[in-house]
């Protein structure tokens, strides 16, 4: 039979800080970049940035490529992110987008609890724009701009 989907908990700590984050006042680009505790079958914190651009971020992000297949592979990520959205009519937006990083190669097991946890994650932080990338590569400026123009 398949096996049952693990859906983690988002630690308490965590769900606090989501909330904080959602109504910041800053106007820079700041993210929060979380992980799966899988002893815990918890969600955690794993790095916060301030005035950080889609490209710095993606240079924050756990190993693009594992150079070495046999070692750690590469590590999904959720990613929360609040982004200075400047409209083509010169209004300017903080979207917060959700980023699921979910390179290719992930443990199947890894693989489970983070797409059991995904939803649970984007429902606790209430947040609309939820994007996956497979690549962090992908992850630019242009990519997101383009994302988020879907949301007119």
């Amino acid at each position: 039979q398949s096996e049952s989907l693990v859906v983690c908990d988002v630690a308490e700590d965590l769900v606090e800080k989501l909330r904080k984050f959602r109504f910041r006042k800053e106007t820079n680009n700041a993210a929060i970049i979380m992980k799966i505790d899988k002893d815990k079958q918890l969600v955690v914190l794993d790095e916060e940035h301030e005035g950080i651009s889609p490209d710095e971020l993606k240079d924050e992000l756990p190993e693009r490529q594992p150079r070495y297949p046999s070692h750690a592979a590469a590590r999904k990520t959720f990613i929360v992110y609040s982004y200075k959205y400047q409209h083509e009519d010169g209004r300017v937006s903080y979207p917060l987008c959700f980023i699921f990083s979910s390179p290719v190669g992930c443990k199947p097991e890894q693989q489970m609890m983070y797409a059991g946890s995904k939803n649970k994650l984007v429902q606790t932080a209430e947040l609309t724009k939820v994007f996956e990338i497979r690549n962090t590569e992908d992850l630019t400026e242009e990519w997101l701009r383009e994302k988020l123009g879907f949301f007119h």
